[in-house]
């Protein structure tokens, strides 16, 4: 990301928009279970919220210092967090009751990366587990907020047919004013 990007969302303005609008429009009437993956943190705005609604939460982060920061800052909680690539995870097959990711797909640098993570998110959920999230609309002001940094932006017409076509069923995309929200369910 680039440091406009890197400031913003670690500010108090993104933190309360997480807090007010972002997660509970992501999270509004799911279970997520014990034991959930959270793909690409960031600095972890979201991961301090979604870590007292859930028993564990891990976070695979890809850039080294946002994941040895955030390590840090989680040390002694409930959430263990992974520096690594999500397109493919160090985790086990099966091994979360759900995942989530909240405005990061599109610094997946292609489409043929974000489906591979689509496909490696669908290995590591357990059967029957949710994957849900968040992530922006294109816009004039998202080009002028990543230039410098990677923008691979979802068309969210077209993602249920990704989701799908990387293992996922019961789908649903919703669109607002800025973002789109996600859910699908593993097969049983």
């Amino acid at each position: 990301m680039n440091r406009i990007h890197r400031w913003l969302c670690r500010s108090a303005k993104w933190d309360c928009e997480v807090k007010e609008n972002v997660l509970p429009w992501a999270l509004n009437g799911v279970e997520l279970g014990q034991n959930v993956l959270e793909v690409g943190p960031g600095p972890g705005l979201t991961t301090d919220v979604l870590r007292a609604k859930v028993e564990r939460l891990t976070a695979i982060e890809i850039d080294p210092a946002l994941a040895q920061s955030l390590r840090h800052r989680m040390q002694s909680s409930n959430v263990e967090v992974v520096e690594g690539d999500a397109t493919a995870m160090p985790f086990q097959n099966a091994q979360f009751s759900a995942a989530v990711s909240f405005t990061m797909l599109h610094h997946v640098p292609s489409p043929n990366l974000q489906d591979k993570l689509l496909r490696d998110v669908h290995r590591v959920l357990k059967p029957g587990g949710i994957f849900l999230g968040v992530d922006s609309l294109q816009s004039f002001a998202m080009r002028i907020l990543h230039i410098g940094d990677t923008l691979v932006p979802i068309d969210p017409e077209r993602f249920p047919a990704r989701l799908e076509s990387a293992g996922f069923k019961d789908i649903v995309v919703e669109t607002g004013a800025r973002r789109f929200r996600f859910q699908a369910r593993k097969p049983d």
